[in-house]
């Protein structure tokens, strides 16, 4: 029988995990990877296509869709998975980091956070209530705790005040959340642990988030300027706080290096806009580097993007026609290298399936960084 919401780690090797998520809308195998659609839409993606390359869950942006077009509006239309045309799970963020990071003229305080559109300037509330029924409105299978997400360079009693904050909100998003009904039936709610690079402070948080209790965790405060040998550090030690028997999720990474990186850690899930915005930059990820499409070495070159990828885009089309298209500003070269990048994401996240699953996880990483790092 489908289940609301169960993990199984099928193999580990060293910190890092294989397994799945299984939810009534699908299964998702970890590591994953959350190709982000912010407004209902990965961007110059059908959905059909993101399935194709191997995704089997996606990220939808709290903050960008209860300004437009409206979480109401949303509900009224039957949903987000009806509305985008996405029958599989996906998960919404809380909406937390976005109103620190976009919006103007922010007030915050106990009750939550007081902002102003981006877009048009009105005034908004957020509270952990208010993102708990805005995601619950959006019918989100994966529910994210309301949290305040500091910069990692303030002063360290600053990032413990916020961390209780967010710790209190993580309380008041689990009553919202339990109080939401027939959606709390068949949704899960994830616990974000704050504390940006400080082992004590992760270790309250994490602490708090356990008593609380939830569905899954995420690493939160990471991924936000300090640099990957910083947050490598962090997830020497955050990862193994957290309840070895649910997913751990990492918020906002990453270059592909970060996810190898970040698995070996004992990360289970990723999201990040890198892939869909390289993609629009004319930046194609490979299993030898990054590469800059604008670049005029690829003027004639009649050769795919990547040898090793098995997508539509290097199956078909030529780095020089790819390189024609970015020059020339066409929307056609957004799609395609899109294709390319989050086809490859997911490339990389079976590999690692396999080297763990194989228990060859520690070569699998030595030869992905001689080959991508150079």
């Amino acid at each position: 029988m489908a289940t609301r919401f169960s993990f199984t780690i099928d193999a580990t090797d060293g910190k890092s995990r294989t397994g799945r998520i299984d939810m009534l809308r699908g299964s998702i195998r970890t590591p994953a990877f959350m190709p982000v659609g912010t407004a209902a839409t990965v961007k110059a993606m059908k959905p059909e296509s993101v399935r194709a390359t191997g995704a089997d869950i996606i990220l939808g942006n709290t903050y960008h869709l209860m300004l437009r077009p409206g979480a109401e509006r949303v509900a009224r239309l039957g949903g987000l998975h009806q509305f985008m045309n996405w029958d599989r799970p996906i998960l919404t963020d809380s909406g937390g980091y976005q109103v620190m990071s976009l919006s103007e003229l922010r007030k915050l305080t106990e009750e939550g956070v007081e902002f102003r559109s981006h877009l048009d300037g009105s005034k908004h509330m957020l509270t952990p209530e208010r993102s708990m029924e805005i995601q619950r409105l959006l019918g989100s299978d994966i529910v994210m705790a309301f949290d305040e997400c500091p910069r990692a360079d303030q002063p360290r009693d600053v990032i413990a005040e916020s961390m209780e904050l967010s710790m209190r909100w993580a309380t008041r998003s689990r009553d919202g959340f339990d109080a939401g009904g027939e959606h709390a039936a068949r949704a899960a709610l994830f616990g974000i642990q704050q504390g940006a690079l400080d082992e004590d402070l992760r270790r309250v948080s994490a602490e708090k988030l356990t008593e609380i209790g939830f569905d899954g965790y995420a690493v939160g405060g990471l991924a936000v300027g300090e640099g990957q040998e910083a947050m490598f550090a962090t997830l020497d030690f955050a990862p193994g706080m957290l309840p070895q028997d649910r997913p751990r999720y990492l918020m906002g990474v990453g270059k592909p290096d970060d996810l190898v990186g970040a698995v070996e850690r004992g990360i289970d899930m990723f999201d990040c806009v890198l892939p869909t915005r390289s993609g629009r930059n004319g930046q194609a990820f490979t299993w030898n580097g990054p590469l800059n499409l604008r670049n005029a070495r690829h003027a004639e070159d009649t050769g795919p993007l990547d040898e090793r990828c098995t997508c539509p885009t290097c199956a078909s089309y030529s780095r020089a026609y790819l390189h024609h298209l970015q020059k020339s500003g066409e929307i056609l070269g957004a799609m395609l290298v899109t294709e390319h990048n989050l086809s490859f994401y997911q490339q990389l996240m079976q590999a690692m399936r396999d080297a763990i699953g194989e228990g060859r996880f520690a070569a699998f990483a030595a030869d992905f960084r001689r080959d991508y790092l150079g």
